[in-house]
């Protein structure tokens, strides 16, 4: 790609009609410009300023300005389908365009002033906004046809780019209307749609990213390159929270293709003309490190500290109703304990980021996920103003929440090295995938346990769970409003919200501060391990019961329909209650689970085989969903088959594993992600609703783990209580 292809990222110029809370771009076509010049009302093309979502080109083009990344989940789909249908746009001729990095007009509205994507919201906060800004598009197009034709707008309709008026026959394309429309004044208020008459929301519409990313023209942060540029590697300290004491590059400078190595604050980095030779001066690096003040503990002493933490009582997360009296009426108690590991997120694309620093400013080409807290970031660093910050956000190869960084380290690595060599050229970071498996982040290793207090005639009178593991939130920005009174509220989400009504009810927290390991939010945040203990000991409590797990749960959720909905249907849909076919020489089982994140609901049925060695074939998962509005079934669908997968890698495989503080996993070959013969038959089924959309991303995650540990209980009646399984105590 030529410094052209990349200028083009930032360059964005077309007409502007403004008023109050919404400012929408159009390209003027030759039609319309004649038009208005025969009114005396000559056009302006102007610079525009971000703060619309939409732009109309010569070609009939519609250009959808999107302000969430696209990672792989569908969110420029998505945007482009609600403002589509409110536009009455032709699909076919619908773009995205990411949009830059400014707050002030492309805040995330779930966040407040701070843009980015994350926490499953990207079509949560935007439903709204979008249908009206398509809305509004579309009611300027109608006003300036009506105008023109001296027609009333009344009879007036639009459907796939066309505004057309039967009565006189009169038709034109958006294209041919645009300029008109510019000149007109933006509506305070529109019409939105009823849902019956949406024609593209809830229905099939080819995904917008598809094409590009099949025939390799998608631009991703590897595809750049600008003139100049170099790529860097860097050496990171094996041990977390040690530093360097001392580097000898000449080893590494006498590699070819090596330019410069330079010290930064997050080890020695090593620049070339490409990254291979970057890779191999790095090897060729000496680094002596001081790891005086270095995290030293391993995976087992970690969980054994956890351990000793849990004896006693934590910081109170949540409690009603008088769990010592229940526990000391009980005419029966069932205790349990669960081991969750570090989790790396892995995504295909590890982490990059190109930066070119100028006298007045810099530029980033970056996967972006959180483009707010990272212009402040270089803002700071590079002493300008965040709108001297201009980030062009590209696709990204998947996140699971790592690029989403909440003290932006990756990009900060990045703007050390180009600021070390006073940016005299632009710079390419590049983490291998050693890099990203062992320099941090991960999702926190968690200790749980709970405890149920039943009586002598079938019901449950406590609840008492008790967490143990290192906050996400403390310490960062987000900190202020994410803990309060010492909790984290992403250790105990999933924990303290359960849906299932029991009269005594406590969870309480332990957050070490001493455990030096770098943590992140990781797909599903903390119901990646609270689903697990509650889903799992619930079919614990209803085997003591005698109950049947899905009865339960029903019984249990008489306050909650939406959470029931989603548990009836998935059972119905997979045939609950109904024998499986057996088969000789292995167990055959299913189990359930049910849980609600970021607003949505789902439930998973899941078939497993267990043959006498232990080994575990999970043959079918059924999906339940309501997530209101389904904007992209289709898409819906997808992110739950790869919910499914990514869980069910995480169940079987996931573990990063310290030793004296060092990380043992370092590529895939330590670290397997799920193969293709491995992967389930999944059926999803999505609950009909009018009511607004809620995430997708991560929901599907959290109740696959429960969902299987069950099913292999029914198998073998044997309880899994450890991620990722332990199948060898499943052999026969």
């Amino acid at each position: 790609m030529n410094e052209t292809v990349i200028q083009n990222f930032s360059r964005r110029q077309f007409l502007q009609g403004t008023a109050a809370g919404l400012t929408l771009g159009f390209c003027l076509p030759g039609f319309a410009a004649n038009l208005l010049a025969k009114a005396g009302q000559a056009p302006t093309i102007t610079d525009f300023e971000p703060n619309a979502f939409l732009r109309i080109g010569t070609d009939n083009s519609v250009i959808v300005i999107a302000k969430h990344l696209e990672m792989g989940q569908g969110s420029y789909t998505g945007l482009a389908t609600i403002l589509a249908d409110e536009l009455d746009a032709d699909w076919s001729l619908v773009r995205v365009e990411s949009a830059p990095a400014d707050a002030r007009r492309y805040n995330n509205l779930l966040w407040g002033a701070a843009q980015g994507t994350g926490g499953s919201t990207a079509m949560a906060n935007s439903w709204m906004q979008m249908r009206q800004a398509g809305a509004t598009g579309r009611a300027m197009l109608v006003a300036a046809a009506a105008k023109h034709w001296k027609v009333d707008t009344g009879g007036i309709t639009v459907r796939d780019g066309v505004v057309a008026h039967a009565a006189s026959g009169h038709k034109a394309t958006f294209g041919e209307l645009a300029l008109a429309a510019a000149q007109e004044s933006v509506p305070a208020e529109v019409q939105l749609k009823e849902p019956k008459e949406f024609r593209l929301i809830g229905k099939r519409a080819p995904r917008k990213d598809s094409a590009a990313k099949t025939d390799g023209s998608a631009i991703y942060t590897q595809d750049v390159f600008l003139p100049d540029m170099l790529v860097a590697v860097v050496a990171h300290p094996p041990l977390f929270g040690a530093k360097v004491r001392s580097f000898d590059a000449r080893r590494a400078r006498s590699v070819k293709g090596v330019v410069d190595v330079v010290q930064i604050p997050q080890g020695v980095a090593v620049l070339a003309h490409d990254t291979w030779s970057a890779k191999k001066g790095r090897d060729a690096l000496s680094v002596e490190w001081d790891e005086s003040g270095a995290f030293k503990l391993g995976s087992s002493e970690i969980l054994a500290r956890y351990r000793e933490l849990a004896k006693t009582e934590g910081a109170i997360a949540k409690v009603e109703g008088d769990t010592a009296q229940a526990f000391a009426g009980a005419a029966r108690t069932l205790y349990a304990e669960y081991e969750f590991p570090y989790l790396a997120h892995a995504p295909m694309e590890p982490l990059n980021c190109v930066i070119r620093l100028g006298t007045d400013g810099c530029e980033v080409w970056n996967g972006e996920q959180m483009n707010t807290g990272d212009q402040y970031a270089l803002a700071g660093l590079f002493g300008f103003k965040p709108e001297q910050v201009k980030i062009n956000m590209l696709y990204a190869g998947g996140s699971f929440g790592r690029r989403a960084g909440k003290d932006s380290d990756y990009v900060l690595e990045a703007a050390h090295i180009v600021k070390a060599i006073k940016g005299r050229a632009p710079v390419k970071l590049v983490w291998l995938r050693e890099d990203d498996m062992r320099a941090g982040y991960y999702r926190p290793l968690f200790f749980h346990t709970l405890e149920a207090a039943l009586d002598g005639h079938g019901a449950l009178l406590g609840w008492h769970h008790r967490l143990v593991g290192q906050s996400i939130m403390a310490g960062s920005a987000f900190a202020k409003a994410m803990v309060k009174d010492g909790i984290d509220a992403t250790s105990i989400e999933g924990a303290v919200n359960l849906p299932y009504t029991i009269p005594n009810f406590k969870v309480d927290l332990h957050t070490p501060v001493d455990i030096g390991v770098p943590v992140l939010w990781w797909r599903s945040v903390g119901s990646s391990h609270t689903a697990f203990s509650t889903e799992t000991f619930l079919d614990e409590v209803a085997a003591s019961l005698g109950k049947d797990p899905v009865a339960l749960r029903l019984e249990l959720l008489k306050d909650h329909p939406r959470h029931a909905g989603v548990l009836q249907l998935a059972a119905e849909k997979a045939g609950w209650g109904q024998p499986l076919k057996a088969e000789p020489g292995v167990r055959r089982g299913r189990g359930v689970a049910l849980h609600e994140s970021f607003n949505s609901y789902v439930a998973e049925v899941a078939e497993v085989t267990v043959a006498k060695d232990g080994s575990v074939k999970v043959d079918r998962v059924v999906c339940a969903v309501d997530c209101g509005t389904a904007i992209n079934p289709d898409n819906i669908r997808s992110q739950l088959e790869g919910a499914v997968g990514f869980a069910l890698t995480a169940s079987l495989y996931g573990e990063i594993t310290l030793e004296g503080g060092r990380v043992k996993q370092g590529n895939y070959d330590g670290y397997p992600l799920l193969r293709i013969n491995e992967m389930p038959k999944v059926e999803v089924h999505i609950v009909e609703s009018a009511n607004a959309p809620t995430g997708i991303g991560e929901p599907g995650v959290p109740p696959l783990a429960p969902a299987v540990a069950n099913a292999i209980a029914a198998a073998t009646g044997k309880r899994l209580r450890r991620l990722p399984f332990d199948t060898t105590e499943l052999a026969v």
